[in-house]
């Protein structure tokens, strides 16, 4: 239960400030025209914020139950989680957390938050790169390079991906 407590404070954290706080100094929720003019736009950012909570509420869920930690890098997991979204892309809370606030911009009409989403994303690109990727080689070793042979890092893999089961143990 510890798992699920801090991960959902770290939730409410990083998603309220990084997909909630920032958005809102840039905008502070002013709906402008539809960018191009075109209210489909605004659909397409609904949707996009749909799918982002709804891939970020279950990854943070299976760090909690299946990888018995959380995403933040101060209370880790125990076991690397390869199931649910990650099956097809290595960091989906990422790219929902990117989904969200594009999404955001596109409702809102909003240019500048449509750049502070590819800010986030390049920012989240070099920590994945400088501190993550390292982190988990470390932690989680060949179980981890299988994962990273066969999960893309950003485009998601249309198949899901299923990791290898050990062979069962022969009976002495």
């Amino acid at each position: 239960m510890p798992a699920a407590l801090g991960s959902a404070l770290f939730l409410l954290l990083a998603a309220g400030i990084g997909a909630g706080l920032v958005p809102w100094w840039i905008s502070h929720w002013i709906v402008h025209a539809p960018l191009f003019g075109l209210r489909l736009i605004r659909a397409l950012g609904a949707s996009l914020i749909l799918l982002g909570i709804i891939v970020v509420v279950d990854s943070f869920a299976r760090f909690a139950f299946q990888g018995l930690g959380t995403p933040a890098p101060v209370f880790p997991t125990r076991h690397l989680v390869v199931t649910g979204f990650y099956r097809h892309v290595r960091n989906p809370i990422y790219l929902a957390a990117v989904s969200v606030i594009l999404g955001e911009g596109l409702i809102l009409g909003n240019v500048n938050v449509l750049a502070y989403g590819v800010l986030a994303w390049l920012g989240t690109n070099w920590f994945v790169l400088a501190y993550e990727e390292p982190a988990l080689r470390k932690a989680f070793g060949a179980e981890y390079d299988a994962f990273c042979t066969n999960v893309p890092r950003w485009v998601p893999r249309l198949s899901a991906w299923t990791p290898e089961q050990a062979p069962p143990a022969n009976p002495v």
